[in-house]
């Protein structure tokens, strides 16, 4: 069965920062090819994605992740019914509790803290719910409840119909976000979405030593007499020119999304819109870890993007022994030859030359990137993919 999945392949120079750090503050590492390189870690560009989304896509597209799940759950209730905004928490948490199959607890310090235990129960672990399900949930426990009766909607619940309709609002309409990232509810595997999306940790194409900056901060109501900073300290930071990679089975997307909901567009709009989102926000998006002190706001300078119907296929290998830097410095030039050379190599001993591709680029450094698919600009990949998936989706006569 032939399949529909987007290959796409960046580099991006990144200058001095610490985007994203272990649990002593230094900048994450991985060994590759035998020498230590940079890494940025795939769930911190999975986020950042996902935060970019929100400048992407209109809020009834996205999802929550939280343990407050009860508390964002009344106040979709108190919307709804604003007179039942004294009893919304509790007919959060059983209908949570139905719907999810999970425990809900109030944390002991928030029980403590409230005195009357009256704050909200939590869930043990982070829970996925898209804006819709929690729409639709919200309805369920305001017309269960038959206004705000928590002992009714409780009876109400234990009914097959009701519990079954409760199941399905968490099940059905999933968010970009979810459908995408996936999602995984601890307590009811059958409520679990596979992700259709894979991020790789990115990896710089080079070999990468961490550098240290020392600094200090000057107590402005000193006197001149007053010698010496008021702090001290170091800051961990490395620089590098990152390989990115990430991959989106389609059709997995089109399963979690399902078929569109208007009669004036087609049955694929949905998943062609979310791909060309993602790709947008995974290219443009960019961990934020110390942007403050490093203001590491790059671009890539390279991207190339491939449909294929057969399998996922990384580039990394390029790579594998590090590449040296340039007479002149920088490590940009000598990534685009040796990835252009190892992609033509890998495609043809594959038999995957033909795959439809694009190339956006930046700069003479990348003019060895040039033949390995359409040159377009940003608009132009994000245009050309979201016509090509939305073609390769539709049935054929």
């Amino acid at each position: 069965m032939t399949r529909t999945i987007l290959d796409i392949h960046i580099l991006q120079n990144v200058p001095p920062s610490n985007m994203n750090r272990d649990d002593t503050g230094t900048p994450k590492s991985a060994f590759y090819g035998g020498v230590r390189r940079a890494r940025v870690s795939s769930q911190a560009w999975k986020r950042a994605t996902r935060k970019r989304f929100e400048e992407l896509l209109p809020p009834e597209e996205l999802g929550v992740r939280t343990k407050k799940v009860v508390e964002a759950l009344a106040e979709r209730i108190t919307a709804h019914d604003p007179s039942l905004a004294h009893v919304a928490a509790k007919l959060a948490e059983e209908t949570l509790t139905t719907a999810t199959g999970s425990s809900l607890e109030t944390p002991k310090r928030k029980a403590r803290d409230d005195g009357e235990g009256g704050a909200a129960a939590e869930s043990k672990y982070l829970m996925f719910l898209s804006r819709r399900q929690l729409d639709a949930l919200a309805e369920l426990a305001v017309s269960a409840s038959e206004g705000g009766d928590v002992a009714v909607l409780k009876k109400s619940l234990k009914d097959k119909e009701q519990k079954a309709r409760a199941r399905s609002a968490v099940d059905t309409r999933h968010s970009v976000d979810i459908a995408l990232f996936g999602r995984m509810v601890a307590d009811s595997a059958d409520l679990n979405v596979e992700a259709a999306t894979q991020v790789a940790h990115a990896l710089s194409v080079h070999r990468s030593d961490i550098e240290s900056d020392y600094y200090t901060a000057v107590d402005d109501r000193n006197e001149e007499s007053e010698t010496g900073a008021g702090m001290i300290g170091t800051v961990d930071f490395n620089s590098a020119t990152l390989y990115r990679y990430a991959a989106v089975d389609v059709d997995e997307l089109r399963r979690n999304l399902g078929a569109g909901l208007k009669d004036d567009e087609p049955p694929s709009t949905p998943t062609a819109k979310a791909v060309a989102a993602f790709l947008e926000a995974f290219i443009t998006s960019l961990p934020s870890g110390k942007i403050n002190s490093f203001g590491h706001h790059t671009l890539p300078s390279a991207v190339l993007v491939t449909v294929r119907d057969r399998w996922p296929l990384s580039f990394v290998g390029a790579f594998e022994e590090p590449v040296p830097k340039s007479a002149q410095g920088g490590f940009l030039r000598e990534s685009c030859r040796r990835l252009a050379a190892y992609v033509t190599e890998a495609e043809k001993q594959y038999g995957l030359d033909g795959d439809p591709a694009w190339v956006f680029r930046i700069g003479e450094e990348t003019q060895e990137l040039a033949a390995l698919g359409e040159r377009v600009t940003l608009k132009g990949l994000l245009d050309q993919v979201e016509s090509a998936v939305a073609q390769r989706l539709e049935p054929t006569a």
